[in-house]
């Protein structure tokens, strides 16, 4: 349900079963089952154990609050650097080649990628629907 809930976000929301991925689990430091680990810039590559509520909502409000990207055309202020010239670029740009891009992107989402392109993926749709 998360992870249908930020399907179109910045947020990539993914399910691991330990009894099938245990070197995965292993290598996260699961040991007890349900465990809810998020990662970000700051958390380093081992992540963090969540220690919030296990419903919908605490879940939904945590990774609004602390994971989503907060990147707004109108107010670059929570952009990455490389959002900013993103933006700068395809604002330079035609509505029929934003409207390519999004189209090309959209095409990409169910592909196969490395996590942090998926991400880059994801940001960039994000701007794109905003402009």
């Amino acid at each position: 349900q998360l992870g249908d809930e930020f399907a179109d976000s910045s947020v990539n929301v993914i399910s691991v079963d330990c009894t099938i991925e245990e070197s995965v689990c292993s290598k996260f430091g699961v040991r007890g089952y349900p465990t809810v680990k998020y990662f970000t810039d700051e958390t380093g590559d081992e992540g963090e154990d969540y220690q919030g509520g296990r419903n919908f909502e605490d879940l939904k409000q945590f990774t609004t609050e602390t994971l989503a990207v907060k990147c707004l055309v109108t107010d670059t202020s929570g952009c990455s650097e490389k959002e900013v010239a993103y933006i700068e670029k395809m604002q330079g740009k035609g509505a029929d080649e934003v409207a390519k891009q999004l189209a090309r992107l959209e095409g990409m989402k169910a592909s196969s990628m490395k996590p942090e392109l998926k991400q880059w993926l994801k940001q960039r749709l994000n701007i794109l629907t905003q402009l």
